[in-house]
This record gives structure tokens, sequence and C-alpha cells, in this order.
């Protein structure tokens, strides 16, 4: 259910802002830490949310391709919205840290971060429905976490987080993209 084959989406961002940071002089270890248990937590809660919200929808009745946790019934739908929500707190807690020591409006940040996660394909009209996926993934994966890990880092906003931002938001959406293809019969 976690999905782990996706969380090299998730290191990557906070790899490629933490390099910016340090070759900013900036390299914070203890915040790059953070900032990986934040984008670990919100790639596993997304993908437990995801789980969830198209098990209800039947989405995954006919799936092709990795099996899915309510689709499949080996999982109740209640059991996986608790791990998403979980998983959500984590990065909240983490996100916490990261705001007290660097600055309050990242909590701003990190709920919108959330709210993305959940209504990707959650709620009564999920964006990732609405062919707004990838624009999001480049948002999220991109420019807010590689920017944000390194900001959190130097407290400066740096270009080169930018230019890393954008590779790594659409290697992002390039692995969203292939994902939606095999599900395009569903």
């Amino acid at each position: 259910g976690a999905r782990p084959r996706t969380l090299p989406a998730a290191v990557s961002p906070v790899l490629a802002g933490s390099g910016v940071a340090a070759y900013s002089d900036g390299f914070v270890a203890w915040k790059a830490l953070l900032a990986l248990v934040v984008s670990l937590a919100l790639q596993v809660g997304v993908n437990y949310a995801n789980d969830y919200s198209d098990g209800i929808r039947g989405t995954d009745d006919a799936r092709v391709g990795p099996m899915r946790l309510v689709g499949s019934g080996a999982a109740t739908p209640a059991a996986v919205k608790r791990a998403a929500f979980l998983a959500f707190g984590v990065a909240g807690a983490a996100g916490l840290v990261l705001a007290a020591s660097t600055a309050w409006w990242l909590l701003a940040v990190g709920a919108v971060s959330v709210l993305a996660a959940w209504y990707y394909t959650g709620g009564s009209k999920p964006y990732g429905y609405l062919g707004l996926g990838e624009v999001m993934v480049f948002v999220f994966f991109g420019l807010v976490a590689v920017v944000g890990t390194t900001y959190v880092q130097t407290e400066t906003w740096e270009l080169g987080a930018l230019y890393a931002a954008v590779g790594i938001g659409a290697l992002a959406c390039a692995i969203l993209v292939v994902n939606n293809l095999r599900d395009i019969p569903t």
C-alpha cells in the first residue's frame, strides 16, 4: 500500500535541494533529514489516500498493474484511510519542527501540500481526474519540494533551486504520465 517503488520520486527533490544548499554553503544535515521525512511521509500518504479514494470509487475494481489494498479487498477502506492520515501526521510533525526552526509560514505550505495530496483522487471533484495531476506533481514534487528543501537549510531563495526544481518536477511528471498511460483502459 505504501508503494515503495514510488519513494525515489520523494527522495530526489530532497537530494537536489540539499545539493543546491551545499553548493551555497548552507547545507544543514538535520534539516535535510527532516525534509526527507516530510517528503517520504507525504509520498506514502498520497499513495494510501489514492488507494483509499480510488478503492471506494470503484476505480481499482478492474485494475491493470500492481494490486491496490481497497480495490482488491486486502484491507478495509477505513484502515487505508487511517494509514494515509498517519503518514500525513508524520509529515506534519517533521514539518512543524522545520517551520519552528525556519519560518512559520511554512506551516501553510505544509497544509496546502497535504490538501493537494488528499484531493489528487479524493473529494467530490478530484483534480487528478481533471487532467491536472501532472501540473500539481510538477508544482509539489518539483517547485515546492526542491525549493523548500533548499530554503529550510539556507533561509534564502536560490536560483539554482529553481533550475533543479524544474528538472525534478519534469521527471516526476514523466513518472505520472507512464503510470496514467497504463491506467487508460480502466
